[in-house]
């Protein structure tokens, strides 16, 4: 069965930094762009960052670049998201998502996580 397991959230101040990991199982790994959505209190959920299936391309949301790094180790299954200088307004729940596409739409991710949360102090 397909499965998705993020894992890393937590609080911290703003200025500092999160790894947010996720692992695959394998049917959904290999061959899948990854990406990571987050949804903010009262917000829709949005699009934060994307890799493709062999991790030679990245994507990022405006408010993620510079910021933010995805990275995948198909060895183990994994993608992960580093986060740093985080500011108040990146406290969401985190969800880890697979697209047999390459995409940055939520409508072309079928697998989806159950979320982990952020939560960053001012």
């Amino acid at each position: 069965q397909a499965r998705l397991v993020e894992s890393g959230g937590g609080v911290v101040q703003a200025g500092g930094s999160l790894r947010l990991s996720c692992a695959a199982s394998g049917r959904i790994f290999s061959g899948y762009t990854m990406g990571w959505f987050r949804q903010a209190p009262g917000k829709e959920r949005e699009f934060a960052a994307a890799i493709s299936s062999g991790g030679d391309r990245q994507y990022y949301a405006d408010s993620a670049k510079g910021r933010f790094t995805i990275s995948r180790d198909n060895a183990k299954n994994t993608v992960d998201l580093q986060m740093n200088s985080l500011k108040p307004e990146d406290t969401a729940v985190y969800y880890c998502a697979a697209s047999p596409s390459l995409s940055t739409w939520q409508r072309n991710y079928i697998y989806w996580g159950q979320g982990t949360q952020v939560t960053v102090s001012s």
